[in-house]
């Protein structure tokens, strides 16, 4: 009987409604949701320590601070491309934290592709929106959520944070 209570409850699993549905850890090891920031757009960003993007994290923090009564930044360190963030969560925060001064969330290490790509990101690569979805191409891609946590915009690795494709829309 319980065997096929478990296989009902797993044929019946719903999607996710919205990205304020997904539990997620922070980088500190704290669980958080992204349902705290409703209200607020909130930029999601796959990041990396050893990139030619890393630099971005001055221009993502930047950001957040720019329009934080209307913005939240999220950074998701990945090690999904080239080995680019090889680091544990504690190296990657004190990297972030003494470099580039990081202030806004980042959550634990993620993989953001392949067959372990975490439930966030396979929803973000999914989710319907007016740029493209498929799979994401390499760090610091990054996920315009409106103030209702609906994607509204896709930003490719080369469109930086203060870029006016990303600020017209905040």
């Amino acid at each position: 009987m319980k065997i096929l209570a478990i296989i009902f409850a797993l044929l019946f699993v719903t999607a996710p409604a919205s990205v304020y549905d997904f539990k997620l850890k922070s980088i500190e090891g704290k669980n958080f949701s992204l349902a705290k920031y409703k209200g607020k757009k909130i930029l999601v960003v796959n990041t990396a320590s050893k990139c030619g993007f890393t630099k971005q994290y001055a221009d993502l923090e930047k950001l957040a601070e720019l329009y934080k009564d209307k913005l939240v930044v999220v950074g998701f360190p990945a090690n999904n491309f080239g080995g680019q963030e090889p680091g544990t969560d504690a190296e990657i925060h004190t990297f972030c934290t003494d470099l580039y001064k990081v202030t806004f969330p980042m959550s634990t290490k993620v993989s953001v592709k392949g067959d372990d790509i975490a439930p966030l990101f396979k929803y973000l690569t999914e989710a319907e929106n007016p740029d493209f979805t498929g799979e994401i191409k390499w760090n610091f891609e990054k996920f315009l959520l409106d103030e209702n946590g609906k994607l509204i915009h896709r930003f490719r690795s080369a469109v930086t944070p203060m870029d006016e494709k990303i600020t017209s829309n905040l």
